[in-house]
């Protein structure tokens, strides 16, 4: 039987019913890290949406670690109660397996709403705080100049990365991702554009790995091995003199030893010098070559929009799972469509018979004679 959009797959020991993911998107509408209703509201709409897989957005290990003062985090108690009554409703009202996306902003944080000023770090007068990262080197030439962290700097930020797994395991994830992509912390260790260091973490790209690596094994030690882990790359800068690909394979393969079980292809984020040609599925040649180089399963993602292109990066074997933000922003119930246009089915919310076609349906209204 082929493999489409619509098998299942599974990695250790959680199966998902098809290839389709919810990416992380942030929504800023945390308060002091704590998810609030609108959280309910966003990923409980997806959670009956016949996704396979729908992956929380980067939640933050640290107060400082959060990209805007709206951001969701992992790091209090009262983080981790609030998220845990967004997973409980998600649980109750749909079928889709819930993952998260940990992270840490760097140097990218302390930075406006995007809808109040997207791309602006906070001025004076709207709280901003102390940003770290691997260099005292800024993200913009407005932006202000961050704190280079020192040996025991980077032991505090490992241990909540730490911290934030142990709570995530405890909410009963299905999954958990690490965001090393876009710009942010992890990430910045990885580029020579972002990363100046004269120790043990910087200068080779094997000294360059090192810091992130280190977290991902004491993160991937604390996760249930049962449950999959993976990682979030960004696997080219799009900046000359930045991480490559070749950076980026050398970087997956050292993460397969520790125990990564797929990785979600990405790029860019890092410098706003970067020259991306933006295009449906433009992403896609990405997770091809890291499939490729590992061996691991991969997740394709950026703009994919139509079922039938989805479909064929599964069936291609380009990639394993396809990961959808836009997509679904604009069209919820994209899953549901996919499955009428290529005549599969997905799961779906009885209350909601009456909207969905479905060989499930037929079946049930032929047993009983409905002909409603």
């Amino acid at each position: 039987m082929a493999t489409t959009l619509f098998s299942p797959i599974t990695l250790r020991g959680l199966t998902l019913a098809n290839r389709i993911v919810v990416s992380p998107m942030c929504q800023y509408s945390a308060t002091e890290g704590s998810a609030a209703d609108w959280h309910l509201m966003h990923l409980g709409k997806f959670a009956v949406s016949g996704v396979g897989l729908v992956i929380v957005e980067a939640t933050h290990v640290e107060a400082r670690g959060r990209i805007t003062h709206g951001c969701l985090g992992l790091y209090s108690d009262n983080n981790e109660k609030e998220l845990g009554r967004v997973v409980d409703f998600c649980r109750r009202a749909g079928g889709a397996k819930l993952g998260i996306q940990l992270s840490h902003s760097g140097r990218k944080g302390s930075a406006r709403l995007p809808w109040v000023g997207r791309g602006e770090s906070l001025p004076p007068g709207e709280q901003p705080w102390r940003t770290i990262a691997p260099s005292a080197i800024s993200h913009d030439r407005d932006w202000p100049v961050p704190h280079a962290l020192d040996e025991a700097g980077l032991q505090v930020v490992k241990q909540a990365h730490v911290d934030a797994t142990q709570r995530a395991a405890r909410l009963g994830f299905d999954l958990a991702e690490v965001h090393i992509a876009h710009g942010y912390l992890l990430h910045e260790f990885l580029s020579p554009l972002s990363n100046t260091r004269a120790d043990r973490y910087g200068g080779s790209l094997e000294n360059r790995m090192r810091y992130p690596l280190e977290v991902f094994a004491a993160m991937r030690a604390e996760w249930p091995s049962d449950r999959p882990m993976g990682v979030r790359h960004s696997v080219t800068d799009w900046v000359e003199g930045g991480w490559t690909q070749n950076d980026a394979d050398a970087f997956a393969l050292a993460l397969k030893e520790l125990g990564c079980d797929y990785l979600t292809a990405s790029s860019g984020g890092l410098s706003v010098k970067q020259k991306i040609p933006i295009g449906e599925g433009h992403q896609v040649e990405f997770a091809t070559r890291l499939r490729q180089t590992t061996g691991l399963p991969t997740m394709a993602v950026g703009m994919i929009f139509d079922p039938h292109h989805a479909n064929r990066i599964i069936r291609n074997g380009d990639a394993d799972f396809v990961a959808l933000a836009r997509g679904v922003l604009s069209d919820p119930h994209w899953a549901w469509r996919a499955a009428a246009s290529l005549q599969a089915d997905v799961t779906f919310p009885p209350q909601y018979l009456r909207g969905y076609r479905s060989g499930w349906l037929r079946e049930q209204r032929a047993q009983t004679g409905d002909r409603s």
